[in-house]
C-alpha cells in the first residue's frame, strides 16, 4: 500500500472514531479473490479492504449489510468502522478480529445464533432489500416483493439466466423449471428472514475465544433455507451446527427438495464469474430439479 493511501485511510479512521491512530503499518494478507486486504497494525489494529474506485459500491453494500446483521445482536460480525475514497482507490475499514479454532460446542452455538438472526423479519413482510447490492461482484437486484416465488423466479434465477444468455449460453430446461417453481412450495410459505446471503465456509469462522463470526454478506430478506442450503454446496458444516439450528427453529419437512433450487442461484453466479465446470454443474442441477417435480 502506498504512503498516500495509507495516510488517507488513517485520516478517515481518526475522523470516524475520534481517536488518534498513531504510528501504523499496513501488512498485506491473502485469502480473498476480489479485494486487496491488509491488517493495519497500530495501537488499535484494523482490517482494511482496498479496490479500484469503480468497485466502491461493493464496500457501500457490505457496510450496509454488516450494520443490519450487527443490529440484530444475534450473531457476531466484524464491526464496520468507515469507508472512503482516495484518488482512484476505494476502501472499507473493519475492526480486526483474531480468529481461532472451533469445537463442537462452537458449532452448536453458531447454529442457534443463525436461527436467532433469521427470526429478524422484514418490517413490512416483503422479500428483498432496500437497495440492490452484490453477490460477489455480480449485481444482485432486490426490489421488494410480497411473493417469494415471484422474487426467486425473477430476481434470482431469472436474473442469472439472463446474464448467462448475454454470454450466449442457454440452459436446457431452464424455462420449464421456472414454470414449475410453484411445485417446490406446495404447503410452504417462507418467512422474510434477514439473510447473510452468501453463507459458506469461506465467509464464517470463529474468534480466538470460540465465538462464531460471519462476514462478507450479500444480505436481503428471504427464505432462511437459502442460507442453510449454501452451507452445504461446497462441503457441509458439521452436524452439530444443523442439529442446533433445528432445535432452535426446525426447518420445514420438505426443505431438502428446495436445497438445489436455492443453490442453483449460486452455481449460476459462479458460472457467470468463473465459467468452467459450473456450466455443466448448473445444467445437471436444472435437469435434476425438473425430474424432481415431473
Amino acid at each position: 500500500m502506498d504512503a498516500a493511501l495509507l495516510h488517507a485511510i488513517g485520516t478517515e479512521i481518526e475522523r470516524a472514531t475520534g481517536h488518534s491512530l498513531g504510528a501504523c503499518e499496513a501488512r498485506p494478507v491473502g485469502g480473498g479473490c476480489i479485494h486487496e486486504a491488509y491488517v493495519l497494525v497500530a495501537f488499535t489494529p484494523y482490517f482494511v479492504k482496498v479496490n479500484a474506485m469503480a468497485k466502491a459500491g461493493l464496500f457501500d453494500a457490505e457496510m450496509d449489510a454488516l450494520r443490519a446483521l450487527a443490529a440484530t445482536g444475534a450473531i457476531r460480525v466484524p464491526r464496520p468502522v468507515t469507508i472512503g475514497r482516495h484518488g482512484d482507490r476505494s476502501f472499507l475499514v473493519l475492526e480486526h478480529v483474531a480468529m481461532g479454532l472451533s469445537g463442537a460446542s462452537s458449532w452448536e452455538t453458531f447454529g442457534a445464533q443463525l436461527a436467532a438472526m433469521h427470526r429478524h423479519l422484514s418490517p413490512d413482510r416483503s422479500y428483498g432489500w432496500h437497495c440492490a447490492n452484490y453477490i460477489g461482484v455480480t449485481p444482485q437486484p432486490n426490489a421488494a416483493s410480497r411473493d417469494w416465488l415471484i422474487f426467486w423466479r425473477e430476481q434470482r434465477l431469472g436474473f442469472q439466466l439472463k446474464l448467462a444468455g448475454e454470454q450466449g449460453v442457454r440452459f436446457t430446461g431452464a424455462e420449464r423449471l421456472l414454470e414449475r417453481l410453484p411445485l417446490f412450495f406446495e404447503g410452504y410459505a417462507p418467512e422474510p428472514s434477514l439473510l447473510h446471503g452468501d453463507l459458506w465456509s469461506g465467509n464464517a469462522s470463529f474468534t480466538d475465544d470460540g465465538v462464531p463470526i460471519i462476514y462478507d454478506p450479500a444480505s436481503y430478506h428471504g427464505d432462511r433455507e437459502c442460507d442453510l442450503a449454501f452451507t452445504e454446496l461446497f462441503g457441509s458444516f458439521p452436524a452439530a451446527f444443523y442439529e442446533a439450528y433445528d432445535q432452535s427453529w426446525p426447518r420445514h419437512r420438505n426443505w431438502p427438495m428446495r436445497r438445489d433450487l436455492y443453490n442453483l442461484y449460486h452455481v449460476l453466479n459462479h458460472f457467470h464469474l468463473f465459467g468452467g465446470g459450473y456450466r455443466s454443474q448448473a445444467q445437471q442441477m436444472i435437469h435434476e430439479l425438473n425430474r424432481l417435480v415431473s
